[in-house]
């Protein structure tokens, strides 16, 4: 017990390159060998500081090189590699997680990790989003003290197991997208890693009725077909009710600010969280007001060309229905993340398209 006991103090101390803080949750790793992957994860996970900000940029990039360079079949990738979670519980600390696999098994876990929550984003934003920021986008205000409790530990261990993301996790995500009227990058990338992994594992499960997971059903309803994942961009052949009506509401406020230049308040800043949950409330509303600012367009061209994407978005919504489920709400902030974002890229103009009134 007294070496079990020195052992773990040595990799809670502090300034421990082998011990990273993420909530309420520590996470200690060692290897049975010699590793450059004991002191690598916490670089890969961890939040930058402010003298080193690329710092986890380029830890992840070397996972991805070392991948490629053969760490998976190299005598490294066979090492085995252990990862406990510890979190305080009233005066004792609690075993939050376990994690006992290879190097090379772990380095294809957290590469599928970056590979799920990548997503388009602004030239000066990271490419690679700790962590830490993930998490805290869910949390009320911002803060680490209201990350919602156990969900850092829940998340480190869906992240090394390969596991699919908790549901609290894509709920949280989803409120806060609600309570502040605004679907930010963080959790753009936190909710489209949260489907495309419950995706991911519903399709094992219609294509392989013995392959069983808990916590895919209880993210989604049984199906019997499969479904496409989360594309990092616009995807404009993606049919999904909760995909389109996203994209649908990002062109109605576009339309909304080139109608009015300059204005303090959208559509988004009083109508987000019933277009997101309950569209039938909302959309009549909203394609009213669309017609009173394509009217005030002066430029015809763009009026036209607003008028046809709105049309193309609408041509498999059927109706508008009265609820939407939670993973639809978080397609939902997917196609209105991925349709702005594709209205900030820079675009040829067309005949019909000058720059007059364009403000993308």
């Amino acid at each position: 017990t007294f070496a079990y006991t020195t052992a773990l103090n040595y990799l809670l101390r502090k300034n421990s390159l082998q011990r990273m803080q993420v909530g309420d949750t520590s996470t200690v790793f060692w290897a049975e060998k010699p590793s450059d992957f004991e002191t690598a994860i916490v670089d890969v996970f961890g939040e930058p500081s402010k003298d080193d900000p690329d710092k986890n940029t380029r830890a992840v990039a070397s996972l991805y090189d070392s991948i490629h360079g053969g760490l998976l079949t190299s005598k490294e990738g066979q090492i085995r590699f252990y990862v406990l979670g510890l979190a305080p519980n009233a005066a004792r600390i609690a075993i939050r997680f376990w994690q006992v696999a290879t190097v090379a098994e772990l380095a294809q876990r957290i590469r599928q990790h970056f590979d799920d929550v990548a997503i388009v984003h602004g030239d000066r934003q990271l490419p690679h989003l700790p962590l830490f920021r993930l998490l805290v986008a869910t949390a009320t205000q911002g803060k680490a003290d209201n990350i919602p409790p156990n969900i850092a530990g829940e998340t480190m261990r869906s992240i090394l197991s390969g596991q699919p993301y908790p549901h609290s996790l894509l709920s949280a995500a989803v409120r806060r997208n609600r309570a502040e009227q605004e679907v930010t990058y963080s959790r753009a990338a936190l909710i489209k890693a949260c489907i495309n992994r419950l995706t991911r594992y519903q399709n094992r499960e219609t294509q392989n009725p013995d392959f069983q997971n808990s916590d895919s059903q209880n993210l989604g309803s049984q199906r019997t077909e499969t479904m496409e994942e989360l594309k990092v961009a616009l995807d404009e052949n993606n049919s999904n009710i909760g995909y389109r009506l996203g994209r649908l509401f990002a062109v109605l406020e576009k339309t909304q600010e080139e109608a009015n230049p300059g204005i303090n308040a959208t559509i988004r800043d009083r109508y987000y969280g019933g277009a997101s949950s309950t569209p039938v409330s909302v959309f009549s509303t909203l394609l009213k007001l669309k017609n009173h600012h394509i009217s005030k367009l002066d430029n015809k061209g763009r009026a036209t060309n607003l008028e046809k994407l709105i049309g193309q978005i609408m041509e498999e919504i059927i109706d508008f229905p009265p609820n939407l489920s939670m993973p639809d709400q978080g397609r939902f902030a997917i196609g209105y993340y991925h349709q702005r974002q594709d209205f900030f890229k820079k675009k040829p103009q067309t005949t019909t398209d000058t720059t007059q009134g364009e403000t993308a």
